[in-house]
C-alpha cells in the first residue's frame, strides 16, 4: 500500500448517488489483479457500501482521478461520454529530458503487445495499430526535470508513456519505457490531474481536480504552480 495508515475517505474527490471519484495513489490497481494488493474497486466498495463499476482506468504506477459508477445506468452513460470523446482528460508528467518544442501535438499509431504488457509506437499506420493523439505543453522546469501538461484526445493503452518515450522524453521512473532508473516505490511521475464530464443524470458539468502526490519532485512543482 502507498501509505501505512490511510483512510480511503481521504482519497474521495466527489460522490453522489450515481458516481464516486477518488484521487488514486500510485501503486494501487484499479481492479483486482494477480497480486495481493487491494484494488481501488475493492476499497471503494467497502467505503461506499455498494457495488462499484469501472468506467475508465489509469495505470497502476500512476496516480490521480478515477471515477467509478454506482449503477449500471450511470456506467452506461459515462461509457458513452468516453466513447464520444466528450470527456476532457488532463495529465501531468515529469520527464528528465524536455521535448524539443515547448508545446505540440503527438500523433502516432499504437499496437499493444499483450505478452509484454507494453505498447509499440509507430509513425505510420500499421496493421493492428490504433491512432493516438495527445497535446502537451511545458508548464514548469526545475534544475533536473520538466513538468508537462498533457491533454489526451484518445485513450490508448499506455498512451502517454509510450508516446513520450517515442520522442525520447520518458516519464521519470518509467523503466518499462526507457527511464534510466525506477522510483523507489515503483511509481512513475504520471498524474491524472483533471477530469471534466457531464453528470449522467443532471447533465451539469463536473470538473474534478486531484492534488499531486506528496514527494519532493511533485512538491517542488506544486509550489511553482501556486
Amino acid at each position: 500500500m502507498p501509505t501505512e495508515n490511510f483512510k480511503i475517505s481521504d482519497w474521495v474527490l466527489y460522490k453522489n448517488n450515481q458516481l464516486i471519484a477518488f484521487n488514486k495513489p500510485a501503486g494501487i490497481p484499479i481492479q483486482p489483479d494477480k497480486t495481493a494488493t487491494k484494488s481501488l474497486q475493492d476499497l471503494g466498495e467497502i467505503y461506499a457500501k455498494s457495488n462499484l463499476f469501472i468506467i475508465h482506468r489509469i495505470d497502476r504506477p500512476a496516480s490521480g482521478v478515477v471515477v467509478l459508477a454506482k449503477s449500471k445506468k450511470g456506467l452506461a452513460r459515462m461509457n458513452a461520454q468516453f466513447q464520444e470523446r466528450t470527456i476532457k482528460k488532463t495529465y501531468l508528467a515529469v520527464v528528465k529530458k524536455a521535448p524539443a518544442k515547448n508545446e505540440g501535438q503527438l500523433v502516432h499509431y499504437l499496437r499493444k503487445n499483450e505478452k509484454a504488457n507494453k505498447t509499440q509506437v509507430f509513425d505510420e499506420p500499421i496493421k493492428g495499430g490504433k491512432k493516438a493523439i495527445l497535446n502537451y505543453k511545458v508548464i514548469s522546469k526545475s534544475d533536473n526535470y520538466t513538468l508537462l501538461e498533457i491533454d489526451l484526445e484518445t485513450g490508448r493503452h499506455h498512451q502517454i508513456r509510450a508516446q513520450l518515450a517515442k520522442i525520447e522524453s520518458p516519464i521519470k521512473g518509467d523503466v518499462k519505457y526507457g527511464a534510466r532508473r525506477g522510483n523507489k516505490d515503483r511509481s512513475i511521475h504520471l498524474h491524472a490531474w483533471k477530469l471534466s464530464f457531464q453528470h449522467p443524470v443532471t447533465s451539469e458539468t463536473v470538473d474534478l481536480v486531484a492534488e499531486m502526490p506528496d514527494d519532493a519532485i511533485w512538491n517542488f512543482f506544486k509550489s511553482e504552480m501556486r
